[in-house]
């Protein structure tokens, strides 16, 4: 069996440009099988955790041009007109942000519940579904009930999940994750490693990341076999 590709992932649930990187990396994988055929490998994804704003309080006063305003320093017509154009580069990959809903939180509790999801093999279904939440409905996903109600949404337990976050099981996964990330010198995401070996920063065309596929995927074919006994 063809050893999968592996693809890490540093991506906070409040980044905007981490669920449009994640729909056109998506589109990249599906890229990359076509025109690969049957030498593709299987790409394994998985996410790490990476805080933008940790300092963000769990209830944020105010609505996302107001934390933009406050927090980053962007002046009111900078902020919407900055918006609008997130708005419609997420609408190319099938995305629709509403950000006058958007519930601006502290996403460390979000982190720890997709460790949490990962744990029970799970963790890319429970990341997309807080992205979709955050992002397209207005869903709070920075308190325990909202939280593990999303969680059950997926499958998962909802007792249990609760039990999680409250003992904050997955808490030092989700620093070791932030760790690695300063050792990577990450500082900005969605950031692609891509098996331990190509750095891909940001939400690139689909065409990038299948171009990085298809360059792992050639270089393995041209390395010698190991020679058998």
């Amino acid at each position: 069996m063809t050893q999968a590709i592996k693809v890490d992932v540093w991506s906070d649930v409040a980044c905007p440009w981490c669920y449009i990187g994640k729909r056109k990396f998506e589109n990249g994988v599906t890229e990359y099988n076509l025109s690969a055929a049957g030498e593709a490998a299987p790409v394994e994804v998985v996410y790490h955790s990476f805080e933008l704003s940790p300092d963000t309080p769990v209830d944020f006063d105010g609505s996302e041009i107001d934390f933009l305003a406050k927090h980053k320093g962007f002046a009111p017509e900078q902020t919407i007109a900055m918006l609008d154009r997130v708005t419609g580069i997420a609408e190319t990959v099938g995305l629709h942000y509403d950000f006058d809903a958007l519930k601006h939180t502290n996403t460390i509790k979000a982190h720890e519940v997709i460790h949490y999801a990962k744990a029970h093999g799970v963790q890319l279904e429970m990341k997309e579904r807080l992205l979709k939440a955050y992002f397209e409905e207005g869903r709070h996903v920075g308190r325990d009930e909202d939280l593990v109600d999303l969680a059950a949404e997926i499958g998962l337990d909802r007792d249990d999940v609760l039990r999680s976050l409250r003992e904050h099981e997955f808490l030092a996964d989700v620093k070791a994750d932030q760790a690695q990330a300063i050792e990577y010198g990450i500082q900005g995401v969605p950031f692609f490693v891509f098996d331990q070996k190509y750095g891909v920063s940001g939400a690139q065309d689909a065409s990038t990341f299948a171009q990085v596929l298809t360059q792992i995927t050639q270089e393995r074919a041209a390395e010698p076999e190991e020679a058998t006994v």
